[in-house]
C-alpha cells in the first residue's frame, strides 16, 4: 500500500455490494471508507421516502441486517404490516416495525429541508457506523424499466411483480438534471485516495445509475487511484437478484467477461471468480482470480483483501 494513501471509495448497490462493503470496513481504518450508494431504487410508498440500497448498506455495516430475508432489520416484527393488510392498504412492499422507523424519520427530515446526504450521515453516526455512506446524488433519480406491460418503476418490477415482466429498456428518470454528490467528487480527487472499488452489484441498475450521474464517469477517469471492479456474475449466473435475467432480455451476454468490457477504460484490475478466469483471459484488463462468492464473514474480508491487494499491485506497477 502506498504509505500516504489510505482512503477507499466503493460504489455499491444493495445486498451484494453491502457484503463487500462490510468486508472493506473490517480492513480499512475507521473513517477512511466511503461507500457511494445507488439511489435509483428510491421511491415513495405510503407517503414515505424509502431508500432501499442506502438502508441495506446501513443495516449491514451496523450489524443489524436481517440474515433470514437478506433485507430489512434483524429480529423484525410485522404488526404494522398485519394491521395495514387488515385495513386494505398496499402491503406488497413489506415494511417491518423496526424498519418503518428509518423511513418515517427520513421523510420528516427531508420535509424539514435536510438533504439525503445529511440525513444518511446522521444515521451512520447514530447506528455506530464509522464508514461514510453517501448517496450518489441528493437530487432524485428514479430507475424505470420498459417492459411488455409498459414502463414500471423499479420497485414495482422488483417487488410487486417479482421480476417477471420482460425488460426491454432501462431509463434513469431525472439523471440528466442530477448533481453528483460533492463528497464523491472530492474523494475521487483526494491526494490520499488509495483505491476505488466497484462492488459486485448489478451493473445495469445499481452501478449504472451512479455512473450515469453527470460528471461521475469523468471524475473516475481522472482519478489517480486505481479502480478495481468485482464481477457480479459467477459461472454465467448472478449470485442474487435479476442481473442475469435482465442482461439476457436486453440481448447482453451474461458473463463476467462482458461486464469487464462494459466497465472498460475505468479499470486498473478486474476481480473475477476462479470459475470465470479462462473466459476473461482475452480481456484487455489485468484479471485477478478470487473466491467471489461471499457466504461467510470471512469470505467478505478475504474478497476485500484481494480487491485492495489488486489496487496496491496497480500502484506498484505504476511506480
Amino acid at each position: 500500500m502506498p504509505w500516504d494513501r489510505d482512503l477507499v471509495v466503493a460504489l455499491s448497490g444493495g445486498i451484494g455490494g453491502a457484503k463487500l462493503a462490510l468486508g472493506l470496513s473490517r480492513i480499512v481504518e475507521p473513517g477512511n471508507l466511503m461507500v457511494v450508494t445507488n439511489t435509483g431504487d428510491d421511491f415513495e410508498h405510503l407517503g414515505l421516502a424509502i431508500s432501499p440500497d442506502i438502508d441495506t448498506m446501513l443495516y449491514t455495516l451496523a450489524g443489524i441486517d436481517n440474515q433470514e430475508t437478506g433485507w430489512g432489520r434483524a429480529d423484525e416484527t410485522w404488526n404494522f404490516l398485519a394491521a395495514l393488510t387488515q385495513l386494505g392498504g398496499e402491503d406488497w412492499f413489506r415494511l417491518g416495525d423496526k424498519d418503518l422507523a428509518i423511513h418515517v424519520e427520513r421523510t420528516r427530515r427531508l420535509a424539514a429541508g435536510e438533504t439525503l446526504s445529511q440525513i444518511t450521515a446522521d444515521f451512520c453516526q447514530r447506528l455506530g457506523i464509522a464508514s461514510h455512506v453517501v448517496p450518489m446524488s441528493d437530487d432524485p433519480v428514479r430507475t424505470q424499466l420498459g417492459t411488455g406491460e409498459g414502463w414500471l418503476s423499479f420497485q414495482d418490477y422488483f417487488v410487486r411483480q417479482r421480476c417477471l415482466p420482460v425488460v426491454t429498456e432501462i431509463d434513469f428518470a431525472g439523471v440528466a438534471e442530477a448533481e453528483p454528490n460533492p463528497l464523491l467528487l472530492d474523494a475521487l480527487a483526494h491526494e490520499r485516495l488509495r483505491a476505488v472499488v466497484i462492488c459486485p452489484s448489478n451493473p445495469l441498475i445499481s452501478i449504472g445509475p451512479i455512473l450515469a450521474v453527470p460528471g461521475v464517469w469523468d471524475a473516475l477517469v481522472a482519478a489517480t487511484a486505481p479502480i478495481v471492479a468485482v464481477a457480479p456474475i459467477i459461472g454465467g449466473q448472478s449470485v442474487k437478484g435479476p442481473t442475469a435475467k435482465m442482461m439476457r432480455e436486453l440481448g447482453i451476454e451474461v458473463s463476467a467477461a462482458e461486464i469487464g468490457r462494459r466497465y472498460g477504460e475505468l479499470l486498473a484490475a478486474y476481480v473475477v471468480d476462479h470459475e470465470d478466469l479462462a473466459e476473461c483471459a482475452d480481456l484487455d484488463l489485468r484479471i485477478v482470480p478470487a473466491q467471489a462468492l461471499m457466504t461467510t464473514a470471512d469470505d467478505r474480508v478475504a474478497l476485500a483483501e484481494a480487491v485492495l491487494d489488486a489496487a496496491d499491485e496497480s500502484w506498484s506497477r505504476a511506480l
